[in-house]
């Protein structure tokens, strides 16, 4: 359940923000209280709050102070991206999610929560298994105890048995004191096994038979130790294939999947994209220089990407953003670089055309999806700059400036005022 309060005068004052808001209140799960109200409310609401203010300037977002959010069109992304970043800065590793898909993956994962079910989370590299496995953790009776992460890939394979199950003095050359292992650490509490997939297939005997009896036999040991772990387990490959072609053991994948959740790559989920970056912009800008909001323009360009690195792309993306901005006030379409070595210049555009997308000379993709944003945003606005500028967040001077250097492209820019 949201605990997730808003105003009286929040929802007067407000009304289009709240109502949008309303569509996702229930389905934030946030780790502390926290309420919504208009600026002049904020003395009397207290710190757990969130002042909401509407900007009579062209400000999308003011992230410059803590507690405070500052919009200028409720109906656009950015209002309820911004809001909902703000919100979950005031919780302890809070989930951050708008689009459907990740909402009804969290609210399923608060349901396996209140159980001791294991749990097997799948999904590609970098899109965000591990706070899930967090958030099934901190949602659950066994929050006061240990969440402890392991890397299955990152130890080798003849010091992992000692890491999970523990060791005695003397059981191998330099074991010059015992170690409990990552079992007993997590004792009361959840292990992550990441990247479950690299084990090798001798230790997953050892493992399922600790999964089975809830006892792990340390290395050197001759008497086993019971121990009391919730496993939450993630794979980036399929394990039914593993299964199938012998790298993976079945009865210890049918004793993992117990609860399969799928996350979705990035792309499949693009709600969660606006606010993702307003959260990453939250936690990474500098408070006293440096952009304090994103962008229409720079959001369009996210929106765009494919994200082949899912959330950790989007993060490297952000805060190299940062670094490309400077002491502007905003992040533009002109700080968004994806994988291309970052470089202070004017972008110049590429022609708009289906083979472009699949050019293997196209060095850099920023190029293409700021001409089409540009362009997209010209349609709706049937041609006419001044209202296209400001819907993309730059100056004028700025769309004249590009504009041309498509047509020095060789691009046909038809009507456009």
């Amino acid at each position: 359940m949201s605990k997730l309060g808003v105003t009286q005068g929040f929802e007067k004052k407000h009304p289009a923000l709240a109502g949008r808001l309303a569509g996702v209140r229930s389905s934030l799960f946030l780790t502390n209280p926290v309420m919504v109200c208009d600026a002049d409310e904020a003395q009397a609401a207290g710190a757990a709050s969130i002042a909401v203010a509407r900007a009579d300037l062209a400000i999308m977002q003011d992230m410059s102070q803590g507690g405070a959010f500052v919009y200028d069109n409720p109906s656009g992304e950015l209002a309820l991206a911004g809001l909902i970043a703000r919100i979950a800065a005031h919780g302890t590793r809070t989930p951050i999610s708008a689009d459907p898909h990740s909402l009804s993956v969290f609210a399923l994962a608060d349901r396996l929560a209140q159980t001791d079910v294991p749990a097997l989370l799948t999904g590609p590299t970098g899109a965000g298994k591990e706070v899930l496995a967090r958030f099934i953790h901190d949602s659950s009776p066994r929050s006061d105890k240990a969440f402890i992460a392991v890397n299955c890939a990152a130890i080798p394979e003849t010091m992992l048995e000692a890491m999970l199950f523990g060791h005695q003095k003397g059981a191998f050359t330099g074991a010059s004191a015992g170690g409990n292992g990552l079992f007993r650490e997590a004792d009361g509490g959840t292990l992550l096994l990441d990247e479950i997939a690299e084990m090798p297939i001798g230790l997953q005997a050892k493992l399922l038979r600790a999964l089975q009896e809830g006892e792990v036999l340390p290395v050197g040991a001759t008497r086993p130790v019971k121990v009391d772990v919730r496993i939450v387990a993630c794979a980036n490959r399929d394990l039914p294939t593993e299964v199938a072609e012998g790298r993976f053991r079945e009865d210890l994948f049918y004793r993992l999947n117990v609860f399969p959740i799928h996350l979705a790559p990035l792309r499949e989920r693009p709600g969660d994209i606006a606010p993702l970056a307003c959260a990453m912009l939250l936690r990474h800008a500098n408070p006293e220089r440096g952009p304090r909001r994103i962008g229409t323009g720079a959001l369009a360009l996210l929106a765009l990407h494919n994200w082949p690195g899912n959330v950790r792309e989007l993060e490297n993306v952000m805060r190299r953003a940062l670094v490309m901005a400077g002491g502007c006030e905003e992040i533009g379409p002109e700080h968004i670089v994806f994988d291309a070595p970052a470089r202070i210049s004017a972008v110049s555009a590429a022609p708009i055309n289906d083979d472009s997308q699949d050019d293997p000379r196209l060095s850099n993709i920023v190029k293409l999806s700021e001409a089409r944003a540009i362009m997209d945003t010209l349609k709706e606005c049937n041609g006419k700059r001044i209202e296209a500028a400001r819907r993309l967040g730059i100056s004028e001077r700025t769309l004249r400036y590009r504009l041309a250097s498509y047509r020095d492209a060789g691009m046909d820019m038809g009507a456009v005022s």
